[in-house]
């Protein structure tokens, strides 16, 4: 079902007319069957998909994705959305929307900061986000739990129960979301330590120390404490310092007329996302010079992708605002599940990401702009460090990550319940366990096709047909 087209009709329904359609899905697309995973004979190449991919990024850094790429089946899998989104095409769906993270990964769910300075739990990253099958999101994340649980040497029994009782809380979420009202579902949240006393009970000491320490070191990561890690004086000013190939200021990137253009390039980028903003943002925005920028390495799957990193200062040297403006290409979901409303990919990430998040970035914007190449491109721009913390699964137990995944599949559950019907999706997944048991068989067979393409990437660089950089 397009994005758009009928969910207007849709709102117009009773609840009980919503959940008819729910449970009528059932007979079309049984909960059962989204165990299956059986690749066909046609299955594209997963080397020739990262391929396509990495043909718009910047060419020197494409071998540092294959680099990360190579290290694990875990790390392969954060980088492999392209062809995940493609074998999802093929699988059951209810015929059910909602907007979709695309990368749904357990990676991709940490500590933020509300724009009221609370610590929340919440989905981050948003570049594939794009209207499609609830499905495929949970599907995305259960596969992620036993591939994480095979790294950490976990049975996959051990990892079949954490996907369901990670798919169990989307259900049971969902089912709760369906009985609140609309504003309700939109106030939902995740306080962090809301959820730490909640859940230290479960946890063994030593885990609930380092949580507390995670929760504590989140705070700290700021603006302030990216000024004072990532930059040096240079002639009684503050600059990026670099670390190439990860950071490499734009002064070192071309040379002096063609470093001019870029760095006016970035400052058309910076003045103009302001636009993007509510009027109270953008004024704050004004009051910040910019100072200087560089380019930056991110992640896993995204590197490659044109990332900036850009120094403001306010009143003073100690009042720094860090910016992260990076490249929004088209979502790898567009091509099976219909392309965005939007004319921008930009516009497209920012859209998703403020109506899956609880709460989102104050200065979190788009901009369309021509690069120093002629060519034009979209960025989307948020801050570089806002709270931030991340989980580490190689330090979990069975039962931490069994925990985890329980917390994930409760803020997904609630990110897809501000877009889709939640009283339909609901009631096709029931009061009963089929769907939960289903998706713990599929992860395991997800799982095992994932290996076998991260060992076609480690036979593409042994082969000489890519090129892999492993020391960054």
């Amino acid at each position: 079902m397009p994005s758009g087209g009928t969910e207007h009709l849709r709102a117009r329904l009773s609840a009980r007319e919503r959940a008819d359609l729910g449970r009528t899905a059932r007979a079309k697309s049984p909960r059962s069957a989204h165990g299956d995973f059986a690749p066909g004979r046609d299955r594209p190449d997963p080397i020739d998909l990262i391929e396509a991919q990495s043909a718009s990024r910047v060419q020197e850094l494409v071998p540092v994705r294959y680099g990360r790429m190579s290290e694990s089946p875990f790390r392969f899998y954060r980088g492999a959305a392209a062809i995940m989104a493609a074998d999802l095409s093929g699988t059951p769906t209810s015929g059910l929307r909602a907007q979709l993270c695309g990368d749904a990964h357990l990676l991709n769910f940490r500590l933020l900061a509300s724009p009221e300075r609370q610590l929340l739990f919440d989905i981050n990253d948003f570049d594939e986000t794009l209207p499609g099958p609830w499905e495929w999101d949970v599907k995305r994340l259960a596969a992620s739990l036993v591939i994480a649980g095979r790294e950490n040497g976990f049975a996959d029994e051990e990892g079949e129960a954490a996907v369901r009782s990670c798919v169990r809380s989307y259900r049971e979420a969902m089912r709760a979301f369906a009985g609140m009202g609309h504003l309700d579902v939109w106030y939902a949240k995740a306080d962090a330590y809301q959820v730490q006393a909640a859940v230290s009970g479960r946890l063994r000491r030593g885990t609930r120390k380092r949580l507390s320490a995670n929760l504590a070191k989140a705070r700290t990561r700021n603006s302030l404490q990216a000024f004072d890690k990532l930059t040096r004086e240079v002639d009684g000013e503050r600059r990026i310092a670099p670390d190439p190939p990860l950071i490499t200021p734009a002064s070192d990137l071309l040379p002096d007329r063609e470093r001019l253009a870029l760095e006016e390039e970035i400052h058309r980028l910076i003045e103009g996302y302001g636009r993007s903003l509510s009027a109270d943002r953008r004024r704050l925005l004004r009051q910040f010079s910019l100072v200087d920028t560089a380019r930056k390495v991110v992640g896993v799957g995204s590197v490659g992708t044109r990332c900036w990193i850009v120094l403001l200062l306010g009143r003073d040297d100690r009042d720094p605002l860090f910016l992260q403006a990076k490249e929004a290409q088209k979502s790898v979901l567009a091509a099976h599940a219909g392309r965005s409303e939007f004319a921008s990919e930009g516009e497209r990430v920012v859209t998703g990401q403020r109506l899956m998040q609880a709460a989102s970035d104050i200065f979190l914007g788009w901009q369309h702009v021509e690069g120093v190449d002629g060519r034009e491109r979209d960025f989307y721009v948020r801050q570089l460090r806002d709270w931030k913390g991340i989980a580490q699964p190689s330090l979990m137990s069975p039962d931490e990550l069994d925990e985890f995944g329980r917390l994930c599949g409760w803020t997904l559950a609630r990110a897809h319940a501000r877009s889709g019907d939640r009283i339909a999706i609901a009631a096709y997944l029931g009061r009963g366990d089929v769907f939960d048991r289903a998706l713990a068989h599929f992860a395991v067979a997800y799982a095992d096709q994932n290996e076998r393409d991260h060992r076609a990437l480690l036979d593409a660089v042994a082969a000489g047909r890519v090129t892999a950089r492993s020391d960054v």
